[in-house]
């Protein structure tokens, strides 16, 4: 007989919703909770992919997997999501929110319908799962909400300003969300952070700048940002959440932006372009 050993002050059973659970990061991390035996609730835009992960994660282990499609740049499609899980399951016990999109090209080159969907995906997304999420976990007096955000909101690179722009809002949002929910310390909000991870939203990019898109060197994984997305929902004992990366080199990056910018303009933005783009072939 196996026996699963979980983090400490997590067990097995809890209701836990993913958005972006169709690929990337976020499928990664429902694999990862569905292996815990937690009761899953996956959120995306493509019902026949949601149901080929949710199928993966029922045969992984996990108690339930349900599948709500939902656009979460639609405020009314988030709020009916929320809805859904709390009819379902009388609780939410965490929510990590995992959904985004990328884009590539210079500022005056993106389209205004391009930088709007990239800041209404990754921002205004993320503030419309906390506006629905949040009066849920307050009447509970319990429950996480970790939003993933990325090194791309601690710095600077070129060519993707929308992105950049939308994933800084984010950071601000979890701070902004904890300092309003201090007084419920059962309620923890967390940003994760991750660096260059190898998934899909890369070639999925809005491109206006006509190149090949990979993640820059070095890259890690979605299962071990999963490991640490997952790893938030966690220990009562240890505060009302806050920021966390996903491998050192992003502190060594978040540095030299703050603390050498002249440095790091010169350096580090033409070495990403020269590392995450190529030239594409027709």
């Amino acid at each position: 007989m196996l026996t699963r050993f979980l983090p400490t002050g997590r067990t097995a059973g809890q209701v836990i919703v993913i958005t972006g659970a169709s690929s990337g990061i976020g499928e990664a991390t429902a694999l990862r909770a569905a292996g815990e035996r937690h009761h899953l609730v996956l959120v995306a835009r493509r019902e026949d992919v949601l149901e080929k992960v949710a199928a993966a994660c029922l045969e992984a282990g996990a108690a339930s997997a349900e599948v709500v499609v939902t656009d979460v740049a639609e405020d009314d499609d988030v709020a009916a999501m929320v809805a859904t899980v709390v009819e379902l399951h009388d609780r939410i016990d965490a929510v990590l929110h995992c959904a985004g999109v990328v884009s590539y090209g210079r500022t005056e080159d993106t389209t205004a319908e391009d930088f709007a969907q990239v800041v209404s995906i990754n921002l205004l997304g993320a503030a419309s799962v906390a506006r629905h999420v949040i009066p849920v976990l307050r009447a509970q007096r319990t429950g996480d909400l970790v939003l993933v955000g990325s090194l791309l909101g601690h710095i600077a690179v070129p060519e993707m300003t929308p992105y950049v722009v939308s994933k800084w809002g984010v950071r601000a949002l979890a701070r902004q969300l904890r300092i309003e929910n201090v007084d419920v310390p059962g309620v923890r909000i967390t940003h994760v952070s991750p660096g260059s991870v190898d998934t899909p939203i890369y070639g999925k990019a809005l491109d206006h700048g006509g190149s090949v898109n990979t993640p820059p060197p070095p890259s890690i994984s979605p299962q071990r940002v999963a490991r640490v997305v997952l790893d938030q929902v966690a220990p009562r004992l240890r505060g009302t959440g806050g920021e966390v990366q996903t491998a050192f080199l992003n502190h060594g990056l978040m540095a030299a932006f703050r603390l050498t910018p002249w440095a790091y303009d010169r350096l580090v933005g033409p070495l990403f372009s020269a590392l995450s783009r190529s030239e594409r072939q027709d």
